[in-house]
C-alpha cells in the first residue's frame, strides 16, 4: 500500500509518497530517509502513476518473456530431490540443473538459486521471492524440508502434487471445451445475424413507421452499438480485464474482496472449486508436517501459506492466534467456520488419541475425494449454465425478429 506522509523540516511541510505494508512502516521508512524531519500527518493514497507504469513494463517484460511449462518445472523440481537424494549439494545440483533444463526462464531462475545458497542463505529464502514462477505450494513444501531435515522427500512430494495439479488443469479444460466451444458458436452466430439481418429489419419498419416490440429494440441497440463502437468496446473490454488482473496482483485490498466474492455461495461452481482445492493443499501439507513431528503451531504456520486465496487464508491465520490463547486445535478450526461438523470431530478424535497425523490424512482425503468429484463431473455442473445462456440468445433472436414480423400486416395496413 502506499502512503502520504507529511513531515516538517526547518520550518517547511513536505509530502512524501511511500510503499509499504502499512502506516508504522511507512512512518519509520520516511524517519529513516528524513532523519531531521517530524512527521506531522500519515494517511493512506493512491499508488503514483510513474510506479504503475514501472508495474506495468515489469508485466509486459516478464509475459513477452515467457512463461514455465508445467512440465519443466515438474522435471527440473524431481531431478533436484532425486540428486539430492543421492547426497549432491544443493549447490551443486542447482547448477546442474540450470545447465541441463531447456527453458530459459528457469535457467535463470536455478542460476540465481544457486548463487543465493553459495552466498550463505537457505533455500526457503532463496526461493521466496519467485512465488509467481514456483508458486506457494513450493515454498510451503521447501520450508517443510529444511523443517523435516528430509529435503528430497519433500520435493518428491511436491512434484507428485504439482503433477495432480497439472493434471486437474488439464481434465478441466477438457472438461471446459465443449461448452466453449458451444458457447463460442452461439456467440459468433448471434454477432453475424445481429451485424447482417437486423439492419434489413430496421429500414423495413422505418418505412413502416412500425411501433417496435422491446426484443427488436434491444437487438437494434446492439446492432447500433456494434457498427458504430465495436472497435471502442473490443479495446475497452481489454483494458478493464487487464485493470482487473493488475489490480488483484498489486492492490490487497481489491485482491481480499475479488477472493471473498469467488467463495461467496451464490458464485456457482467456481466457489466450491477454490475451496476444495485451498483446504485440500492447506490440510495435506499440515498433515505431513505434523506426521514428520513439527510442532502445531509452526506447522500451521507454513501450511497457511499454501492458502493463495486472501479470505480463506485470512480466517485460517486465526486458528494459531486461538490455539496460543488456550483453545484446542479443532475449537480453533471450528471458529474458522470453514469446517464441516463431520471434519471436526474427526480433527478432535485425533487430537484426542494422539494420532492427529492420521486424521489429517483422511480430511485430506475427504477433500480431495470432493475436489475430484467437481473436476470429472465438470460437464454436468456447466450444462444448466450453458442451456441458460443458449436459450437466452434463442428467445432474443426468436422475439426480436418474428415478433415484428406478425404486427407487419397490420404496419403494411396503416402505411400511407
Amino acid at each position: 500500500m502506499y502512503y502520504k506522509v507529511t513531515l516538517l523540516e526547518r520550518g517547511k511541510r513536505t509530502s512524501v509518497v511511500l510503499e509499504a505494508p502499512n502506516k508504522r512502516v511507512a512512518v519509520s521508512k520516511a524517519k529513516r530517509e528524513h532523519p531531521k524531519a517530524v512527521v506531522v500527518q500519515t494517511v493512506q493514497t493512491a499508488a503514483p502513476v510513474e510506479d504503475i507504469l514501472k508495474k506495468i513494463g515489469k508485466d509486459l517484460k516478464r509475459y513477452s518473456k515467457g512463461g514455465i511449462r508445467e512440465e519443466d518445472k515438474i522435471a527440473t523440481i524431481r531431478q533436484i530431490a532425486v540428486m539430492t537424494d543421492a547426497g549432491i549439494p544443493i549447490h551443486d545440483t542447482l547448477e546442474d540443473v540450470a545447465n541441463n533444463t531447456s527453458n530459459k526462464k528457469l535457467q535463470e531462475i536455478y542460476h540465481n538459486l544457486a548463487a543465493d545458497i553459495n552466498a550463505g542463505r537457505s533455500m526457503s529464502q532463496a526461493i521466496a521471492p519467485y512465488s509467481e514462477d514456483f508458486g506457494h505450494i513450493a515454498i510451503a513444501m521447501t520450508n517443510l524440508g529444511e523443517k523435516t531435515g528430509n529435503f528430497p522427500e519433500s520435493y518428491h512430494k511436491l512434484a507428485d502434487i504439482l503433477e495432480n495439479i497439472r493434471d486437474n488443469k488439464a481434465k478441466f479444460k477438457k472438461a471446459l471445451r465443449y461448452p466453449m466451444i458451444t458457447l463460442t458458436a452461439m456467440a459468433i452466430a448471434f454477432v453475424i445475424l445481429i451485424m447482417l439481418v437486423v439492419p434489413k429489419f430496421r429500414a423495413i419498419f422505418e418505412e413502416f413507421h412500425a411501433e417496435l416490440p422491446l426484443p427488436t429494440q434491444i437487438l437494434l441497440g446492439i446492432e447500433y452499438a456494434f457498427s458504430n463502437y465495436g472497435l471502442y468496446l473490443l479495446v475497452g473490454l481489454i483494458v478493464i480485464i487487464y485493470a482487473i488482473i493488475f489490480m488483484y496482483k498489486n492492490n490487497k485490498k481489491f485482491k481480499y474482496r475479488m477472493d471473498e466474492l469467488m467463495v461467496h455461495p451464490k458464485f456457482y461452481l467456481i466457489n466450491r472449486v477454490i475451496f476444495l482445492s485451498s483446504m485440500y493443499n492447506y490440510t495435506l501439507v499440515f498433515g505431513e508436517l505434523t506426521r514428520a513431528g513439527i510442532p502445531v503451531s509452526e506447522a500451521l504456520e507454513t501450511a497457511v501459506d499454501m492458502v493463495s486465496n486472501d479470505y480463506i487464508r485470512q480466517k485460517l491465520e486465526t486458528v494459531n492466534a486461538n490455539i496460543g490463547r488456550g483453545m484446542s486445535l479443532t475449537e480453533a478450526f471450528e471458529q474458522t467456520g470453514l469446517f464441516e461438523n463431520m471434519l471436526l470431530q474427526m480433527i478432535k478424535a485425533g487430537e484426542t488419541s494422539g494420532q492427529l497425523d492420521k486424521m489429517m490424512g483422511k480430511v485430506t482425503q475427504y477433500y480431495n475425494m470432493r475436489f475430484q468429484d467437481i473436476i470429472d463431473n465438470m460437464s454436468s455442473y456447466i450444462e444448466p449454465i450453458m442451456l441458460f445462456f443458449i436459450a437466452g440468445l434463442v428467445l432474443l433472436m426468436a422475439l426480436g425478429i418474428f415478433l415484428p414480423m406478425w404486427d407487419l400486416g397490420r404496419a403494411v395496413k396503416n402505411a400511407p
